[in-house]
């Protein structure tokens, strides 16, 4: 064999060892794989948010020299689909990471398909205490960023009492809480009535819009007979602005009426209704005033689609990506025992106004951010009431008559 066939030959070699391996080639892009529901505002924001985080790392220069790419796929809030979007992520896109996820239910019909391949998870979405247990404990490749129900009603019975002390004229001691049908909605209301022992709770569960449901007179009427202190639905987007029509309708001004659904409509400042109504959020674009962070994702993401971000999964979702490229970076390879050691390091300045680390919850060991913040909107802007140590404005209440706006 001559110099020329032997110097072929063993390029070829090479080249097959590499493949062989297992590994990838420099010149492949580093693939995150993400599933929103992108009829919904949480989908089509969180999605372009990833995508943002993409784009920016890109601009850098990449990862280890590589692209980024982001391969998006709609679970159409369907718990089937959003699992054959994971199969096909996993086994025909040969995705690295997997990121996004929004509702419990779809994520519920997901974990079975996730722990059959343990791909490093980033995951949004899904609160329910039962996609936690699903799960399991020692599935070290899942890192869950959403509170989980019960971290979100330990946070909300916190922030009502903290704000009650410092404006006395708030009351809290009678709830009524309604909720949609799913899983969402049902374990939002168990944690409440567990959560909220030192109140008188009641409830009644609806068909949300988003489910092709929508109407709450049933509902909104049982509510106006109990003359709650607070108000809460817990529903989707879609149930939002018709929520308010209804209860204007039917003239039931609560002392506090409060929102709970993942997102909230791009719009729904703008609309007279939506005056002195509060909501549980992890971000509003009030906090750029006082987070750096905060204000460098919301200039950026303006500046790339020409709308303002309207939920708290836009942030999130950029969050989940910057994460992991933080932690494959330090890593210096995307091999998965070393990303996740370097995951489980993570110390992220987030857009959301804290610093996200990971530590274990009651069921899986690498729970991120334990709660979320009492907002509340005031001449259609998103105000934090609540961490008091991050509030942006001073609660409006009682909430507004309907005459008086």
């Amino acid at each position: 064999m001559n110099r020329k066939i032997l110097g072929i030959a063993m390029c070829l070699m090479v080249s097959l060892t590499g493949i062989f391996a297992g590994g990838k080639t420099d010149g492949q892009p580093i693939k995150f794989g993400g599933v929103w529901p992108l009829g919904d505002i949480t989908g089509q924001q969180g999605s372009k948010a990833a995508q943002l985080a993409v784009d920016q790392i890109n601009a850098a220069g990449g990862l280890l020299g590589r692209q980024v790419q982001l391969i998006v796929i709609d679970s159409e809030l369907n718990p089937e689909k959003g699992a054959a979007a994971i199969e096909r992520l996993v086994n025909v896109e040969r995705v690295d990471f997997l990121v996004g996820g929004m509702a419990s239910g779809v994520h519920l019909g997901q974990i079975p398909i996730m722990k059959q391949y343990q791909k490093i998870t980033m995951w949004t979405g899904a609160a329910s205490h039962l996609a936690e247990e699903a799960m399991g404990p020692n599935q070290d490749w899942y890192f869950h960023l959403h509170p989980w129900d019960y971290n979100q009603g330990e946070s909300y019975v916190k922030g009502w009492a903290e704000i009650a002390a410092k404006y006395p004229k708030i009351k809290t001691a009678r709830i009524f809480l309604a909720y949609e049908e799913g899983a969402f909605g049902s374990a939002s209301y168990a944690a409440t009535k567990a959560l909220f022992s030192n109140a008188q709770i009641d409830g009644e569960a609806f068909k949300s819009a988003a489910q092709g449901g929508g109407d709450y007179t049933a509902v909104l009427e049982r509510a106006k007979a109990y003359k709650p202190d607070i108000f809460l639905w817990a529903g989707y987007d879609a149930d939002a602005l018709p929520m308010l029509e209804q209860a204007k309708a039917i003239d039931f001004t609560p002392g506090l009426f409060v929102g709970a659904p993942p997102g909230w409509p791009a719009n729904f400042g703008s609309s007279p209704l939506a005056e002195s109504v509060s909501l549980y959020g992890m971000w509003a674009p009030s906090l750029n005033a006082i987070s750096p962070a905060s204000k460098k994702f919301y200039d950026a993401y303006k500046a790339k689609y020409s709308e303002e971000p309207a939920t708290y999964f836009a942030p999130l979702s950029y969050s989940a990506i910057e994460i992991v490229a933080d932690a494959v970076k330090k890593a210096g390879t995307v091999d998965q025992a070393k990303v996740i050691a370097e995951l489980k390091k993570t110390k992220y300045d987030s857009p959301l106004g804290e610093t996200i680390t990971f530590g274990p919850s009651k069921v899986i060991s690498n729970q991120g951010i334990r709660g979320q913040k009492i907002l509340q909107w005031q001449n259609g802007v998103q105000q934090v009431l609540w961490p008091l140590n991050l509030a942006t404005a001073a609660p409006e209440f009682p909430f507004k008559p309907w005459n008086a706006r």
